[in-house]
């Protein structure tokens, strides 16, 4: 072959190819994108699915600050849902001063002081928050957090069970009160450790506007002073 004619040639095989890649291209580009297998490398590893049981905990709602201190506000018959943003993120609020050993973590999931000192006819209803129950419940914090031993970082909360049709509605004069409010026994806490399912109880809860708070987290009464868990399953 003349080299004029192997030149022309090869001009036309290099358009050709252009022309054909340019096809492949438009073809490619015009169907949906489909997954691909990814091949573990030294440069490039496999991503690992790290197991539930020791994945992160889903980021619960936030607890805001009130811009009103909602113990010092009139009461309501509302009656509080367990599916309510706050009460949840006052629940994930009790489970990481659980697991920290730390009850003042935990001390939003516990009623007011300011709305136990309105609710209770009693002569130092604040001396009485602060040293029997506020006191007990850091101590059911700490009992807790034994309960779930050397595993209480790698233990998850899965939620509360709540009966809420259980509330009663107790007026003044029942319980020393001064104000009524909805009281309800029989809320459960479950979490997985190792994933095994496991609950505990809170003793009880009571209402303040349409909020639950815990009263008593661990049993109730208790003559001596001690923490304690309430039916650990």
């Amino acid at each position: 072959m003349r080299p004029l004619t192997r030149v022309a040639a090869l001009a036309a095989t290099v358009a050709i190819a252009a022309w054909a890649g340019v096809e492949t291209m438009r073809h490619a580009a015009s169907q949906p994108t489909q997954a691909r297998a990814v091949t573990a490398t030294a440069d490039a590893p496999l991503h690992l699915h790290v197991p539930s049981r020791l994945a992160p905990e889903p980021t619960p709602a936030t607890l805001a600050a009130p811009a009103v201190d909602p113990g010092t506000l009139p009461q309501t018959r509302a009656l509080p849902s367990s599916a309510d943003q706050q009460f949840q993120a006052r629940l994930h609020a009790l489970w990481q001063g659980i697991v920290d050993d730390d009850p003042r973590e935990a001390h939003p999931f516990f009623f007011p002081k300011t709305a136990y000192v309105q609710l209770k006819a009693l002569w130092n209803a604040a001396g009485d928050y602060d040293h029997r129950l506020l006191g007990y419940f850091d101590l059911d914090v700490h009992a807790a957090h034994r309960l779930l031993g050397a595993g209480a970082q790698r233990a998850r909360l899965a939620g509360i069970d709540v009966p809420t049709g259980n509330a009663e509605w107790m007026t003044p004069g029942s319980e020393e009160n001064k104000i009524p409010y909805y009281r309800l026994y029989g809320s459960r806490v479950r979490y997985t450790l190792d994933g095994v399912s496991h609950s505990f109880g809170v003793f009880s809860l009571l209402s303040w506007r349409g909020q639950w708070y815990a009263v008593h987290f661990g049993p109730w009464p208790r003559w001596e002073r001690y923490g304690d868990v309430f039916q650990a399953r």
